[in-house]
C-alpha cells in the first residue's frame, strides 16, 4: 500500500536526488522555498553497492552489483515518493560511465523502475560538485579549490561564489586504487611510494591546469567533499578533546592528515574495521583514498583542508532550481552556464557570432509563431533550437562538404556544461538535420534519441532551424522579421520584411531569401504535411 505524502506547505516544492556512485548510491529529498529561492533537507540515505567492483575480464557492471543497485534504487524511488516529490533527478559517474554494459544497465532502470538516469561527464561531475558545496558554504569573491575523492575518479575544481574556473575529473578513486594496488595490507613501503607516484602522475594535468587559472597573490581555501574527507574528519574529531557534533565546516591542517594516513598505512583491514569513528566499507577503502588527499594537498600546497558535507547529491539539487529559475543573486552568474557554454563551444570552432545570432534570431522567432503548425513543444524544445543555431555551422571547421555530419560530430563529442545527455543528444541531432535528408533510421544521430517525444522536439525543432539557416545567405543582415500569416488549412504562408533603408535609399531586395526558403517547400511537406508558401511584396 502506498505511503501517505508528509505534509507541505503550498509555497514549498519537494525534489529527490540521487547520486550513483561507484561505491555507493545516495538519496536526498529536499523542500525548496520559493520564497526564500533555498532549500533544506528533509532527509538523506546512503548505501554501499559497490558498483565498482566490476567483472575483472570485461570491465561489465556484474550481476551481484546491478542487483544491489537495482534493490536499493528501487527502495530510493518508492522512499521519495512516499514524500510527495515532484521530481526525482538521478545522475550516474564513473563506474557507470567507463562499464560497457553501463547504458544497458541505465536503461533497465528506466524501463523497470521509471527512472530516468542522467549519465554525467567528469567535467559535468565536477561541475556538481561545485554547486553543492557552494549551496553550503559562502565563498564571498575568495577562490576555493575543491577536491572530491571519490570510488572511481577525483574531481578537482577551482571556484570562486560567481563560477568554476576549472573543473577537471581524473580516473583515480578510493575503490579503483583499492582494487589494482592494493591486494596486500598492510602495504609494503615500495609498494606505498609506488602508489603515491601513480597519483601524482595522474593528478598532474588538473594540478597544472587549476595553477594556471589562479591570480597573481592569489592563495586559495581547500574544500574535502564526500567519503574520503568525511572518514579522516571522523577519525581526527574522535580525538579532539570536545569531539564536533557535525562534520561541516571542521578543519584538518596537513599535519593532522600526514598523522592519520601514517597510522592508517600500517594498519591491518582488520585493524581499521575496529575503528569506530569510520563504518566498515570505509576502512576497507580509507588507505588509497587518504594517499591521494595527502598527495593533493602537498601538489597544491594546501596547508589545511575544509571539510563540506554537500556535494554532487545537493549539487543536483541546486541545479534543479536553477533550471527552473529558482535562484538569483550569488547564483545567478553560475545560472546562465548552459548559454556560456555553447558560446564557448560556438568560439573554439570560429563560428561567426553576428550570423549564428541572427539564425538562432529567426528560429527563435519561428518557434513563437508555429506553435500548432509545426511543433507543440511545451517550452524545453526552445532552449535546445537556440543552442543548435548557434552551433549548426560549426562543422565547417573540419569541412564544407556534408558539414552538417561533421557539425553532428563536434557537438556530440564538444562539453556542453549544465545539459544533460539526452539534451546534449537533441542539441546536435538538431543541428544534424538542418539541411540535407531528414531523419532515418539506420542514422546514428537519429538512433542515439531513444524516446519518442524526444525525436519528436528533435524533428520539429530540426526543421525550423533548417527554415532559419535558409535565410542566411549574405554575410549582412537584410531581414527584419519574419512574419507567419494566416492561412488557409494546410498552408503555412511566411512573409518576409527587410530591413529599413537608410533615407534616401532603397529598401533591401530579398529575392534570394524567398527563393532559398522556397527550396524547403518539399521538405516541410514531408515534414509536416504543410504546404509552404512566401508571399511576394
Amino acid at each position: 500500500m502506498a505511503q501517505t505524502p508528509t505534509p507541505q506547505r503550498a509555497d514549498r516544492r519537494r525534489v529527490a536526488a540521487i547520486d550513483i556512485g561507484t561505491n555507493s548510491i545516495h538519496l536526498l529529498i529536499a523542500e525548496v522555498d520559493e520564497q526564500l529561492r533555498s532549500f533544506s533537507v528533509l532527509l538523506a540515505e546512503k548505501a554501499t553497492t559497490r558498483l565498482g567492483e566490476r567483472d575483472p575480464e570485461t570491465g561489465d557492471l556484474s550481476a551481484e552489483a546491478i542487483e544491489r543497485a537495482f534493490r536499493t534504487l528501487r527502495h530510493d524511488r518508492d522512499l521519495a515518493e512516499s514524500h510527495g516529490v515532484e521530481q526525482i533527478v538521478t545522475a550516474a559517474t564513473s563506474a557507470v560511465r567507463e562499464a560497457p554494459n553501463g547504458r544497458e544497465f541505465l536503461q533497465v532502470l528506466h524501463d523497470q523502475l521509471g527512472l530516468p538516469v542522467e549519465l554525467v561527464s567528469g567535467p559535468e561531475e565536477a561541475r556538481l560538485i561545485y554547486l553543492g558545496v557552494l549551496s553550503g558554504m559562502a565563498f564571498g569573491d575568495h577562490p576555493h579549490m575543491i577536491i572530491d575523492i571519490g570510488g572511481g575518479s577525483t574531481e578537482l575544481v577551482l571556484a570562486d561564489g560567481r563560477d568554476a574556473r576549472t573543473l577537471s575529473s581524473t580516473r583515480i578513486g578510493a575503490v579503483r586504487l583499492q582494487r589494482e594496488f592494493c591486494q596486500v595490507e598492510p602495504l609494503p613501503p615500495e609498494q606505498r611510494s609506488f602508489l603515491q607516484a601513480y597519483i601524482q602522475g595522474a593528478l598532474d594535468p588538473a594540478v597544472a591546469e587549476l595553477r594556471r587559472a589562479l591570480r597573481p597573490g592569489e592563495a586559495p581555501r581547500l574544500v574535502g567533499t564526500s567519503g574520503t574527507a568525511m572518514a579522516l574528519a571522523a577519525l581526527a574529531a574522535a580525538e579532539d578533546a570536545k569531539p564536533a557534533l557535525k562534520l561541516q565546516g571542521y578543519r584538518l591542517s596537513k599535519e593532522r592528515i600526514d598523522q592519520l594516513v601514517a597510522q592508517l598505512v600500517v594498519m591491518t583491514p582488520e585493524q581499521r574495521r575496529g575503528l569506530a569513528a569510520i563504518n566498515e566499507r570505509r576502512a576497507e577503502i580509507i588507505v588509497p583514498g587518504s594517499l591521494i588527499l595527502q598527495t593533493a594537498m602537498g601538489m597544491l600546497g594546501a596547508r589545511e583542508l575544509i571539510v563540506c558535507d554537500r556535494a554532487l547529491r545537493e549539487g543536483l539539487i541546486v541545479d534543479w532550481m536553477l533550471r527552473n529559475h529558482l535562484l538569483g543573486d550569488r547564483f545567478s552568474f553560475q545560472s546562465s552556464i548552459r548559454e556560456r557554454t555553447v558560446l564557448h563551444l560556438a568560439q573554439s570552432y570560429g563560428i561567426d557570432r553576428d550570423r549564428a545570432d541572427r539564425v538562432a534570431g529567426h528560429a527563435l522567432s519561428l518557434y513563437d509563431q508555429t506553435r500548432g503548425l509545426l511543433h507543440d513543444d511545451s517550452g524545453d524544445g526552445r532552449a535546445l533550437l537556440w543552442a543548435a543555431a548557434q552551433l549548426h555551422t560549426c562543422g565547417k571547421s573540419i569541412n564544407i562538404s556534408a558539414y552538417h555530419k561533421h557539425t553532428w560530430y563536434l557537438i556530440r563529442h564538444g562539453e556542453l556544461l549544465g545539459y544533460s545527455e539526452p539534451e546534449h543528444l537533441m542539441v546536435a541531432a538538431i543541428a544534424r538535420y538542418h539541411r540535407r535528408g531528414l531523419p532515418k533510421k539506420r542514422h546514428e544521430s537519429w538512433q542515439l534519441i531513444e524516446g519518442r517525444e524526444e525525436r519528436r522536439t528533435v524533428a520539429a525543432m530540426a526543421l525550423l532551424l533548417r527554415l532559419a539557416a535558409a535565410l542566411d545567405r549574405r554575410p549582412a543582415a537584410v531581414i527584419e522579421a519574419i512574419r507567419v500569416l494566416p492561412a488557409e488549412a494546410g498552408v503555412l504562408e511566411v512573409e518576409l520584411i527587410p530591413l529599413e533603408a537608410p533615407p534616401g535609399e532603397a529598401p533591401g531586395e530579398l529575392s534570394l531569401e524567398r527563393w532559398s526558403l522556397r527550396s524547403c517547400a518539399e521538405t516541410v511537406a514531408q515534414a509536416s504535411g504543410l504546404e509552404l508558401r512566401v508571399r511576394e511584396p
